[in-house]
């Protein structure tokens, strides 16, 4: 008896219905939001494994996710593309910068002014107040002048507008409890915004 042979073989299939391999329906490509809300945590750890620096590796995904936008269109796989692009970038980076070497201590070079975020968040804060205080009727809005501006105790306010100690307490109580409630409903918590 003879053993069949691959020729033998496709002739004896050639008159069955030819055999299509399975494949997966084509799937959606996800959007620009779903890849980076999937990817960009795996990949910042990928780019610091190169670099050994959390602001370079942010640097790097951040171009990476740059330059995927751009060609969006074009690319079919965006989780492979992204990390061949980090990768890329990563090499080129240290390439570009190996003579560069990190502080020992980075806390020695630390500016003692505040971050710009801070400060700018500190100038809302210190704007929406301004703006809340200025919508106060004017009795107590020259309550918390004189209180704050030109640091009067409660006898000297009294003194200077007729109110009683106790009278000026409740007032100055209620309108700044008022201002903190109308500053959380703003959202803002602290001084620094």
């Amino acid at each position: 008896m003879e053993t069949p042979t691959a020729s033998t073989r496709l002739k004896a299939d050639a008159g069955r219905n030819p055999v299509i391999p399975f494949r997966k329906p084509m799937e959606d490509k996800p959007t620009l939001r779903q890849v980076f809300e999937a990817e960009e945590s795996p990949l910042l750890r990928f780019a610091y494994g190169f670099v050994g620096q959390r602001e370079t590796a942010e640097d790097l995904v951040q171009d990476a996710f740059l330059k995927l936008h751009a060609h969006w269109e074009d690319v079919a796989n965006p989780r492979a593309w992204l990390f061949k692009t980090t990768r890329n970038l990563a090499l080129n980076h240290i390439r570009d910068h190996k003579r560069e070497t990190p502080f020992e201590d980075p806390d020695d070079f630390q500016s003692q002014s505040p971050e710009p975020d801070q400060s700018l968040g500190r100038f809302e804060a210190i704007g929406t107040l301004q703006l809340l205080v200025a919508e106060l009727d004017q009795d107590d809005r020259q309550l918390i002048a004189l209180k704050y501006h030109e640091n009067l105790k409660y006898d000297q306010i009294s003194q200077r507008t007729g109110l009683s100690v106790g009278n000026v307490g409740y007032k100055l109580h209620h309108a700044l409890k008022n201002l903190a409630d109308s500053l959380r409903r703003l959202g803002i918590e602290s001084p620094e915004g």
